[in-house]
């Protein structure tokens, strides 16, 4: 039985310490893969690891050619949220240096958010707390069915702050409130039934098979005009139809005449495979 206050903490000694925090492997094709290696600690947080999973992000933002970005945790655990240490070195600090280090894990969120790529959560094990959160910020998650999560903060006196936009966005306001307000701990079937994953596999092999689905079609995808559909999304969710009825109109002209429209449809008239595609 899952624990859910112990969960979300590690203390145990930090063997991996000297080896790199996070790992990025990327293919000629695009297909990036961001690993979270602190298996030891199983991939909890401290400001090393959020400090370096943003410098991993900024680098794949700013990187050519790449076409989709998974995120996953080495070790076969996903991420177990806040690590221990971290934690008690947060309750001897003064709040606005407490201030300066929750806002280091929401820029790094955001990051995550704006990657111009498709950003895919890849969760197998736990993924707790802020773990939760970083599957919450992907545009797809993809889980194995074993997998657990839960937003365990009021458990031990806190809240879900930073990664509240992510998860409401995600999942909504009412399930927000009830997994916040509860800190309880769920599985697959409801991670997927609430929205928070977006796929459910059997198990590591069915995950990987799903990484290499993904992968592959997004090389029939136009980077360009991957990264506008997100944008998109975001300019235009909840607002009302006749508000951005003109703007949608005019973004697709613009793509209709871009570099990348011109190709798209000239392949397809011609019956050939688009330039972008691999």
């Amino acid at each position: 039985m899952t624990n859910p206050i112990a969960d979300p903490l590690v203390e145990v000694p930090d063997t991996d310490a000297a080896s790199k925090l996070v790992l990025i492997e990327a293919t000629l094709a695009g297909v990036a893969t961001v690993t979270l290696n602190r298996a030891a600690r199983r991939n909890a947080f401290d400001d090393h690891l959020i400090a370096a999973l943003h410098e991993a992000f900024e680098t794949l933002q700013g990187a050519e050619g790449v076409r989709v970005v998974f995120l996953r945790g080495a070790g076969g655990t996903f991420s177990a949220g806040a690590d221990l240490e971290w934690m008690r070195d947060a309750i001897e600090r003064s709040e606005s240096d407490n201030r300066e280090d929750a806002l280091a894990m929401a820029v790094m969120l955001k990051s995550l958010r704006d990657m111009p790529a498709l950003t895919v959560a890849l969760v197998e094990g736990g993924a707790f707390g802020g773990g939760a959160g970083l599957v919450a910020a992907c545009d797809l998650a993809v889980c194995t069915a074993d997998a657990k999560f839960s937003f365990s903060e009021v458990r031990l006196g806190l809240i879900a702050a930073t990664i509240s936009p992510y998860v409401v966005e995600a999942i909504g306001p009412r399930q927000a409130r009830g997994l916040f307000a509860t800190g309880r701990v769920f599985d697959a079937a409801h991670a997927d039934k609430i929205g928070l994953v977006t796929e459910v596999v059997a198990d590591t092999a069915a995950l990987n098979a799903a990484r290499d689905r993904i992968a592959a079609e997004m090389m029939a995808c136009a980077p360009g005009a991957v990264e506008a559909s997100k944008n998109l999304v975001d300019d235009v969710a909840y607002r009302p139809v006749e508000d951005v009825m003109e703007e949608t109109a005019k973004r697709i002209a613009r793509v209709r005449v871009g570099e990348e429209g011109q190709e798209g449809v000239r392949a397809f008239l011609a019956k050939r495979k688009p330039s972008w595609a691999v």
